[in-house]
């Protein structure tokens, strides 16, 4: 039987406290199972599901820096959690939506 391979759900969103959180889908897969690498301005997540032959894999990028040394991981009912803090804020320019 060869893999199925999938990307997984996906969840960034910003905190208030200067974090970027990531919420990662990846149900029925064991924790020593999952693979996370993480640079500034992206990650690559990969994990598998050894009863079914169902593979999860997934590169992304961010839109800011973040640090990644920092980052922190947890994994708990079939989710992914990361919390990884931006790198200095750059300055923002509002952008007029015609």
């Amino acid at each position: 039987m060869s893999m199925v391979k999938m990307s997984p759900d996906i969840f960034p969103c910003s905190d208030d406290e200067g974090n970027l959180d990531i919420e990662i889908e990846m149900f029925g897969v064991k924790k020593e199972n999952i693979e996370l690498k993480m640079v500034e301005d992206g990650f690559f997540v990969r994990a598998k599901r050894e009863e079914n032959g169902v593979g999860y894999a997934g590169t992304y990028a961010f839109c800011c820096g973040v640090v990644p040394e920092k980052a922190v991981a947890r994994y708990a009912d079939g989710k992914l959690y990361v919390k990884v803090p931006y790198r200095e804020s750059t300055e923002t320019v509002n952008v007029e939506i015609q």
